[in-house]
């Protein structure tokens, strides 16, 4: 049996004209894996060969216009991502230049595949990313002249309606160098000031906005000469000119402050960093009720440990711990400080975690801190608190509490089917029959269900209840 496993030792034994035979036999009719066959052929020819299909191939995904759906959207993806592979494997150690040239190809393509598409999933948006990211691994071996390589990426940025270009100037600051990252601050200077084209006002006098064009396309140009100016000046290490496209309130919002803390770190200069967050904590605090700005949080952190503020540091990670229910908050806090007082100090918070109002952060945080016993205790403790919509928590809390605390991982489990029922949901129907299923092979090694109903009472009493819901039924019963 060992000799007819598919691997490719047992493969390679049938000989270069059979194994021919069959890759014929399985593109026959395929037309992506015939692309993908001719894509093979043409790497074993070389650089220049390969560059040239999938030239042809991007012009083609250029020319089309069919609405992609959702299995078409990834079959794309999927051979875009192939492409990048054959890009980065066998073109980019030989031929720079052509690398480069494919990729930016690529990149234009966003608009074209965007304007048939809906990337709600980011798919295509990180096949896009992923581009960029390769661009920065080949960039420094280019041989593009520097003025005209940041001209082209002002054109680039300028004309980018999704987003494709972003990262591009950090991809390219090392073939730019010092005087191409001034001429394309110059230019886009430059660039911002100019008279808007009857062509991009023509654009939004179409979609009928209350505000005039030329204030739209002035505020477009403003934000994008922002976004340049400041990745110019991360790409020179220049924090000042970084920190000056922002105004002082600006500098004290949530968004914003972290990165700019953060470079003032990176550039040794702590007080001043401490000096941001401390002012943008205060203005989010002020805003009530806060989400949880973990970045700010972690820069703060990072600014009282350089400053020697110990003790401000170990009560805002327990503050943070307990506002959030954050591990890694509690874990630093742990770390501070000293032996024993460290187990004690998990003790009590591990307590206040099982007391937490919320009660699926709590079982969340004790299954993966690990605690399961203390997880399965508050689990019996309020069962009558579970939310069986929350799948995401309860499914792999049960899963992890199955082997030792089977009659918490039923609760669990009991809670997500009554749900799905109740609320007919028949999407799920397939899942919550799984779940009756992992109750039952539970039974066995419940001995006492304490206040709670047998299997054999629970099975009956969905019966009884949701008898109507044959979709259910049918998985269940087979």
């Amino acid at each position: 049996m060992a000799r007819k496993t598919l691997n490719k030792t047992n493969l390679e034994r049938l000989g270069s004209a059979a194994l021919a035979d069959l890759v014929l036999d399985l593109v026959a009719g395929n037309a992506a894996l015939q692309r993908q066959a001719r894509m093979a052929l043409s790497a074993a020819q070389g650089p220049g060969d390969m560059a040239a299909d999938i030239r042809k191939r991007f012009a083609s995904l250029r020319r089309a216009s069919a609405f992609l759906d959702w299995r078409k959207q990834r079959a794309l993806v999927k051979e875009l991502d192939g492409l990048l592979d054959m890009i980065e494997a066998r073109i980019g150690p030989e031929a720079a230049d052509t690398a480069f040239e494919l990729l930016w190809s690529l990149l234009y393509l966003a608009p074209s595949i965007h304007a048939r598409t809906d990337d709600s999933n980011g798919a295509v948006g990180d096949v896009m990313g992923r581009a960029v990211d390769m661009i920065g691994a080949v960039a420094p071996r280019i041989t593009a002249e520097q003025e005209a390589l940041a001209e082209r990426v002002l054109e680039a940025v300028a004309d980018a309606e999704f987003g494709e270009f972003d990262g591009i100037i950090p991809a390219t600051a090392e073939a730019l160098g010092p005087h191409g990252l001034a001429h394309l601050k110059q230019i886009t200077n430059a660039w911002s000031e100019t008279p808007p084209s009857d062509a991009e006002l023509d654009k939004w006098r179409r979609i009928g906005l209350s505000t005039a064009p030329e204030e739209i396309v002035r505020r477009n140009r403003e934000t994008t000469r922002s976004i340049i100016l400041a990745d110019i000046a991360d790409a020179e290490g220049d924090v000042d000119a970084y920190m000056a496209r922002y105004t002082d309130e600006q500098l004290t919002y949530g968004t914003i402050a972290p990165g700019v803390a953060r470079r003032l770190l990176d550039a040794g200069r702590v007080a001043e960093a401490h000096g941001i967050v401390t002012r943008a904590r205060a203005a989010e605090n002020a805003k009530g009720p806060r989400m949880f700005r973990h970045d700010l949080d972690e820069v703060y952190e990072e600014c009282l440990q350089k400053l020697g503020h110990h003790d401000t540091l170990k009560d805002h990670l327990w503050e943070r711990f307990r506002s959030g229910l954050s591990a890694p908050a509690l874990r630093r806090h742990l770390s501070l400080l000293p032996d024993f007082e460290d187990m004690e100090a998990e003790e009590a918070a591990l307590d206040d975690v099982e007391s937490h109002p919320h009660f699926g952060m709590a079982i969340r945080f004790l299954v993966d801190w690990p605690a399961p016993a203390r997880a399965a205790r508050v689990v019996l403790a309020r069962a009558a608190e579970l939310d069986g919509n929350r799948f995401e928590t309860l499914t792999p809390a049960a899963e992890a509490l199955d082997a030792d605390h089977p009659l918490a991982a039923t609760l669990m489990r009991r809670a997500m089917i009554e749900d799905t029922l109740r609320g007919a949901k028949s999407k799920r129907y397939r899942h919550a029959a799984r779940h009756l299923a992992d109750c039952a092979a539970c039974d066995a090694a419940i001995a006492d269900y304490g206040d709670h109903p047998t299997h054999e009472a629970f099975l009956a009493t969905l019966r009884e209840d949701h008898r109507r819901k044959q979709g259910f039924w049918s998985l269940v019963d087979g």
